[in-house]
């Protein structure tokens, strides 16, 4: 699940994902593809480049990538952890991997997440998206995420507890500390059916700010919706716009989400996830200009 793609070199493609066992404990791996043609399968990882963090931690039930960039000559890889509840079904914060050999290992940067809990976020601050902007020179580190809501928890028709978290922004002066700056809330549920939203994806063209993201609902599980901002904080939803919808059949026939696009030379993907969060496993579209 969550396909978080990095240019490795001119050849390779990699995409990190978090690789879950039969108890749905995830670990980070990868999978390189040809950048120029990803439905070519390069290497697929035979070992954890990130396993589960020690017992008591808050990545203690398990760990999936979320977004990566580059600075400098490190690669920071964030990511998820999962620690299970007793009251309450589980946690989710957001922690940082280290790479300092262009993505090939990893270490954690802390034992702690980067994104911890507060007062009005109890139970998530996780599923982030981070970009840095070099124009920005005070807070150039942007992170857009999805934090806990209301009572944090509701449930559906089935009786089932399902999370409540909002699309959240945080700023940062180096990537790292996000506790310095307080977070807003800058895209809100449209309706009743909706209870939270999955890793958003953000980029700038025309000096608009574009988002992918997913939206996760009572009724029909989670889909990708699309929004735009001027300012990168206040979104105007545009999902009725959104280029992507589920195939008619097949491995993303009932939901999609997750998604993330990536420009290489004058091609456009965008990966994600189908039917079941990643249980189907992971493709991509190509941009059709």
């Amino acid at each position: 699940m969550l396909p978080t793609p990095l240019l490795i070199d001119p050849e390779r493609l990699r995409i990190f994902l978090g690789f879950c066992d039969s108890e749905m404990r995830g670990r980070i791996g990868y999978v390189d593809v040809n950048p120029l043609d990803p439905s070519e399968v390069l290497e697929v990882s035979n070992d954890p480049l990130l396993d589960i963090g020690k017992k008591g931690c808050f990545d203690d039930n398990g760990v999936v990538p979320i977004s990566v960039i580059r600075k400098e000559q490190y690669v920071y890889l964030y990511y998820i952890g999962f620690q299970l509840g007793k009251e309450v079904p589980y946690y989710m914060f957001c922690g940082l991997s280290v790479s300092t050999d262009n993505g090939h290992s990893f270490k954690r940067y802390s034992e702690v997440p980067i994104l911890d809990r507060k007062d009005s976020e109890l139970f998530a601050r996780c599923g982030c998206f981070v970009r840095h902007d070099s124009q920005d020179c005070e807070n150039p580190f942007k992170m857009w995420y999805v934090g806990s809501h209301g009572p944090g928890w509701a449930f559906d028709h089935q009786n089932k507890v399902l999370p409540l978290y909002k699309m959240k922004y945080i700023c940062s002066n180096d990537g790292i500390c996000w506790s310095k700056n307080e977070s807003q809330t800058c895209l809100d549920f449209a309706n009743e059916d909706e209870h939270g939203f999955g890793r958003p994806y953000v980029y700038i063209e025309n000096d608009i700010y574009k988002m992918y993201y997913s939206i996760r609902t009572f009724s029909r599980g989670y889909y990708i919706g699309y929004a735009e901002s001027h300012d990168g904080i206040s979104w105007e939803r545009m999902d009725q716009s959104c280029s992507i919808m589920t195939s008619n059949s097949g491995w993303d026939s009932e939901n999609i989400s997750y998604p993330v696009v990536v420009k290489i030379q004058n091609k456009t993907y965008m990966f994600y996830n189908g039917n079941g969060c990643g249980k189907s496993g992971f493709g991509y579209a190509e941009l059709d200009e």
